[in-house]
């Protein structure tokens, strides 16, 4: 086993020690989650600042979910081999980095650079849940993984509250990344303080040229998608890129097969067990990163298009409460609820939540008081669901590859996101109000309605994955 074993279970100094690091993981993750919905209520101001269309706006969020699809299964596996403590450490610094640059940026190519920086700090959260369950004692770790994995949701509401306040004040946009800068120090300081140090890893070598070949066929996929409307669909440029996403893909798997210690153990992508899993995964991914774009936008856009609340950036924060509300309130519950239910019964329970809070928005958004209330709904279930994610993805592997396998897990939940914006934007470009650029209500309309089906799809796989865990318990 990885890491460094705490004191008996049950001892006074032990108990300490535990809520010190669950402490400190459970803030590096909330760091890391508002880095990647800080942006999102800035994205029509943005489009002001540099002069860019929405698909090219929408790049500075898409590129934080790329990096994170990319790097999280690296560095993941480099905390596998090399200590999971060193490069939750190097994922947090990132961050720091990240935000830097941002803060610093007068374009939208170094904006983008910084975005992609502080993305790759995703990988943190993988690597915090396989801490836990190398250093918890096994009657703890369902909650300690429930709780990390639920403050991804909590922060990302956060993010978009800090940036309504902020943005309330200022119209500049730097300031939002001055905070994450020093937000992610502290994270730091928490973590040399409290996590538990690194014992022996596993060792081995980085697989770099899998990274590479994973970043070149989901950078062809997302930019012929979020371009796609502007190049046209049957443009050559469009179609040589779907092409080399499908070049790319093919020699990355066929490179994942080959070597001894790939990027990304196949068998934990796609095997029996985790299949599932990375599914339900994937489909919850895309409708949370989606409904966070498709609700900032939808509020920002003023009634006089028909639709809409005329909101400003901080009414995109405040109509988030609600969410952040209760997913707190589920962050308490979700890993006991989960330890009794199972995680996959927990995800049905969550995803399906979602799906009933997006639902209600497609068929009533003509109120203020139906988004509070959806968003509420939403809160829950993501609350629940990312939780029982973290547990169902590690249940089935051992300890030394922990981190790998909830790495992979989170690639497929970036991918989602990724696909998720890039298909949103797309919609939104294309369906527009006649004589303008203005997206119209349908646009909105279709894409909450595919990330209600994208929730109720995530649920529908989860609970088909408990009903056959269940059944095969009996059999056996």
């Amino acid at each position: 086993m990885t890491g460094t074993t705490l004191a008996e279970p049950g001892t006074t100094r032990q108990g300490r020690q535990l809520w010190l690091t669950l402490v400190a993981l459970s803030t590096a993750g909330m760091v890391v989650s508002v880095q990647q919905t800080v942006v999102i209520p800035l994205l029509p101001r943005l489009m002001v600042t540099f002069g860019a269309s929405v698909a090219e706006v929408t790049w500075v969020f898409t590129a934080s979910l790329l990096a994170a699809a990319v790097a999280t299964p690296l560095l993941s596996r480099l905390g596998d081999m090399y200590g999971k403590k060193r490069m939750i450490l190097f994922t947090v610094g990132l961050l720091v980095l990240g935000s830097l640059v941002c803060a610093l940026s007068g374009s939208l190519p170094v904006l983008i650079a910084g975005r992609a920086l502080q993305g790759a700090s995703a990988a943190l959260i993988p690597l915090a849940i396989g801490m836990i369950r190398d250093t918890f004692p096994p009657g703890r770790v369902m909650t300690a993984i429930g709780v990390v994995s639920a403050t991804m949701g909590v922060g990302g509401s956060l993010g978009m509250i800090v940036t309504g306040l902020i943005a309330d004040r200022t119209p500049d946009h730097h300031p939002v990344f001055w905070i994450t800068a020093g937000l992610s120090a502290l994270a730091i300081v928490l973590i040399v303080l409290s996590a538990p140090g690194d014992g022996a890893g596993a060792g081995g070598r980085p697989d770099l040229i899998g990274a590479a070949l994973l970043s070149a066929w989901l950078v062809c996929l997302l930019l012929a998608i979020s371009k796609g409307n502007d190049w046209g669909w049957s443009s050559g440029v469009v179609l040589w890129l779907f092409a080399g996403a499908g070049g790319f893909c093919a020699v990355w798997v066929f490179s994942q097969l080959r070597l001894r210690a790939p990027m990304v153990r196949l068998h934990l992508l796609v095997g029996r067990r985790s299949l599932p899993a990375n599914v339900a995964s994937m489909l919850l991914g895309f409708a949370m990163f989606g409904s966070f774009t498709l609700v900032s936008g939808f509020i920002q856009t003023p009634s006089s298009a028909g639709y809409g609340f005329g909101g400003s950036v901080l009414d995109v924060g405040v109509y988030a409460l609600p969410s952040t509300v209760t997913m707190l309130l589920a962050s308490f519950t979700a890993g006991r609820l989960s330890a009794r239910l199972g995680p996959a019964y927990s995800l049905a329970l969550g995803a399906a939540l979602c799906a009933t809070g997006f639902g209600w928005f497609t068929l009533f958004n003509d109120s203020v008081l139906h988004l509070v209330g959806s968003n509420a709904v939403q809160g829950l279930g993501f609350g629940i669901g990312y939780a029982a994610l973290g547990a169902l993805a590690v249940q089935h592997v051992s300890r030394d590859q922990s981190g790998i396998a909830s790495g992979i897990n989170s690639l497929v939940r970036s991918i989602g996101g990724s696909l998720s914006g890039a298909a949103t934007s797309a919609l939104l470009t294309s369906i527009t109000i006649a004589g303008t650029s203005v997206p119209s209500r349908d646009a909105y309309v279709i894409s909450f309605g595919i990330i209600t089906a994208s929730a109720a799809g995530s649920a529908a796989v989860a609970l088909a994955t408990g009903m056959r865990a269940r059944g095969l318990s009996r059999i056996g």
